[in-house]
């Protein structure tokens, strides 16, 4: 039933993202504004945070629990779907990378970062971006940000449990939507080691899912990567599984100059591909458990 659950929760989440429905950032926010009581000189504490992501986690566990002692397992299974659903998705990001590659296939690189300028990190969102470090910097938020909202819950929800997975979940969110921007630093940390493991076996997953050749020439790079940050294990990862410098837009430009204009919407759609192949790969690996009678 795990499996069936997180399929099911997968392909509704799917549905909603390409809908631009039921943002799970918007949730957390406004949960987190609600306990975001901090004490002045105290800004970069991050026991309050934790603690509004470890209740609701130890909740569904004991909701869990009780069932199943009480011999309605079968009921969890409902509430484990809508939680899913909320923890996982990535609502606009279609709309933005059509209208970004289509920006990019006219040569209006302005336009296209007024698109996509909200997905870059705050340091990065400046105009006078290149094109080439615009992409770079779009593409590792592509990556990270569908990482961080399919793969990492479900590594975590097929091992721990739903509690498990709202807990990795919710670092991630703490890390990113935390009132107070002092301890977003120290949550980050605690959400890379939530995902040194599943990272990694995603690093795998893309090296089978793309170029395993080009892969596996840098594969000792990341791992095991110890010291690495999940951005540079995926990244490079990534890079090292994709054909056609579909991650080196300055290589493409001197060999295929004739061809700029088009790298924009191609690099992104190789880049989806990948990730689409990598889940599916997850997915039949998660079947083969449940044959086995691992899971």
């Amino acid at each position: 039933m795990v499996f069936v659950v997180f399929l099911l929760a997968y392909l509704i989440r799917r549905q909603l993202d390409s809908r631009n429905r039921l943002d799970g950032d918007v949730l957390w926010r406004a949960w987190f504004h609600r306990g975001a009581k901090i004490q002045a000189g105290k800004e970069d504490a991050i026991t309050s945070g934790l603690i509004w992501v470890l209740l609701p986690g130890l909740a569904l566990v004991g909701v869990v629990c009780l069932l199943e002692w009480y011999g309605f397992r079968l009921a969890a299974y409902p509430l484990e779907l809508i939680v899913l659903v909320l923890l996982m998705g990535a609502p606009g990001w279609r709309h933005q990378l059509r209208d970004y590659s289509e920006a990019w296939s006219r040569g209006d690189m302005q336009a296209a970062w007024r698109h996509i300028q909200n997905r870059l990190p705050p340091e990065e969102r400046g105009a006078a971006l290149s094109p080439e470090a615009m992409h770079l910097s779009l593409s590792k938020a592509l990556v990270i940000g569908v990482f961080e909202r399919f793969f990492l819950v479900a590594f975590w929800y097929v091992v721990g449990g739903i509690g498990a997975a709202l807990v990795a979940r919710g670092l991630v969110a703490l890390s990113e939507q935390w009132p107070q921007q002092a301890a977003r630093a120290r949550f980050r940390t605690l959400a890379n080691l939530a995902s040194w493991i599943p990272a990694r076996l995603l690093s795998c997953t893309l090296g089978l899912a793309g170029d395993l050749a080009g892969w596996s020439r840098e594969a000792k790079k990341v791992l095991p990567g110890f010291g690495r940050k999940t951005s540079e294990v995926l990244m490079i990862s990534a890079n090292g599984s994709l054909t056609g410098y579909a991650l080196d837009p300055a290589q493409f430009a001197r060999l295929h100059p004739d061809e700029w204009t088009s790298f924009g919407g191609r690099s992104l759609a190789a880049i989806r591909g990948l990730l689409n192949r990598s889940m599916l790969g997850w997915i039949c690996v998660a079947a083969l458990l449940v044959i086995a009678g691992v899971v």
